[in-house]
């Protein structure tokens, strides 16, 4: 097999992804050279750089590209299993640090607040997840826990589960927050019913259901706002 073009080790120094991220900062770098970095190494017929132009044309982006799975990335040619693991770590830590933060004590004032915390890192995933906010007595976030993932309903989406850490934690209120795959995030019956049964399970509990959340691409909706399971 004949080579596409030149590594990255033939490059001059002021194009190679590296030296360009410590010259210019990970601000100035396309998408394509932050994989690269990322590969560390391609094929012997194809850089790395070549690897990210193929990783970005196979799935149209890097939106699409950041909910790939594990076993899917590991199929590609010049990825393979450790490579893969690395992007999967990377694009879940891109997600995490855009999510709440304890230490810093948001306040969940609106369904608006709620879907700002949670959307980073429920939106654009593969399946379907299942998260929880807690909130202290002046709605504070004091935590975000992901309790469930899969196909969401009644049946898979457990009270104790739900209620867990809340309790544990000594968390005043709830705010209950799933994604929807599709990126249409218009709530199902079936949202509808799971929150009613929530709703009662906290009223049990004395761990108060404010809202659930329902995120989409770019978009959301509020439950409570259109009285679903309210």
């Amino acid at each position: 097999m004949y080579s596409t073009g030149p590594t990255i080790r033939e490059l001059p120094p002021e194009a190679r992804p590296r030296e360009r991220l410590a010259a210019a900062g990970p601000e100035d770098l396309q998408d394509r050279e932050l994989l690269a970095i990322l590969l560390r190494a391609g094929t012997r017929s194809r850089s790395a750089l070549h690897v990210a132009d193929d990783l970005l044309r196979r799935f149209g982006g890097l939106r699409t590209l950041s909910r790939a799975r594990l076993e899917e990335l590991s199929a590609l040619p010049g990825v393979g299993e450790a490579k893969a693991a690395t992007l999967v770590a990377a694009f879940e830590l891109g997600r995490r640090v855009q999510g709440p933060d304890p230490a810093s004590r948001p306040v969940v004032r609106s369904a608006q607040d709620a879907a700002a915390l949670v959307g980073p890192r429920l939106a654009h995933r593969e399946q379907e997840h299942f998260c929880v906010l807690l909130l202290n007595a002046r709605h504070e976030v004091i935590g975000l826990v992901e309790t469930s993932r899969g196909g969401l309903n009644a049946a898979s989406v457990e009270s104790r589960e739900v209620f867990r850490e809340a309790i544990r934690r000594g968390a005043h209120a709830v705010i209950l927050a799933h994604n929807h795959p599709s990126g249409n995030p218009e709530p199902s019956p079936d949202d509808a019913r799971l929150t009613s049964l929530l709703r009662q399970a906290g009223a049990l509990l004395g761990v108060a259901v404010l809202d659930h959340v329902v995120v989409g691409d770019g978009r959301f909706v509020s439950l409570r706002e259109r009285g679903l399971g309210f």
